[in-house]
């Protein structure tokens, strides 16, 4: 396990150089979110890193995409990303920041890594404009829906699923 982050973790923009390393923690993602329920999310493949990643390069450029990287002397160890959106009348609500992914490597859980890249994701969208944000957490995901609610955060929908048997 390493040392708890200190004065070298940095959360800065992501570059195209980190577009490898998005996609490996993308597809780490999917993979969670897959042991959480198999039934409702899809599993990772083998082309989903590159596909994952290559999504993630798109929008590095976008004006209304953050992605953020917390880098621990040139070891990206988490990412952040987050975009600016307008009225959205599917889930009723007015203009926000949606923060879409947030993962931070295995090793570094527990060391503040996350809170860092949520504190500078949430600064970013503040700057940007956002007069709130709003989030989707996995219901098995206790450690992160912590995080989030120790930053300010309130539920305000559950999402449901049924299968069903055709």
């Amino acid at each position: 396990m390493p040392e708890p982050p200190g004065p070298n973790v940095v959360i800065r923009p992501a570059t195209a150089a980190d577009v490898p390393h998005l996609g490996r923690f993308g597809a780490l993602l999917v993979e969670t979110h897959h042991t959480f329920d198999p039934q409702r999310f899809f599993a990772s493949t083998a082309g989903t890193p590159a596909g994952y990643g290559g999504f993630l390069r798109s929008q590095l450029q976008e004006a209304d995409a953050i992605v953020l990287v917390a880098d621990d002397n040139g070891a990206v160890v988490g990412y952040a990303y987050a975009t600016i959106e307008g009225t959205d009348f599917l889930a009723l609500r007015g203009p926000a920041g949606v923060l879409h992914d947030i993962l931070v490597d295995p090793a570094y859980r527990g060391h503040g890594v996350g809170r860092m890249l949520l504190n500078a994701v949430l600064s970013s969208l503040k700057e940007k404009g956002a007069p709130r944000v709003v989030l989707f957490t996995a219901e098995r995901n206790a450690a992160a829906q912590r995080l989030f609610a120790a930053t300010g955060f309130r539920r305000t929908m559950v999402e449901m699923t049924r299968e069903l048997d055709v």
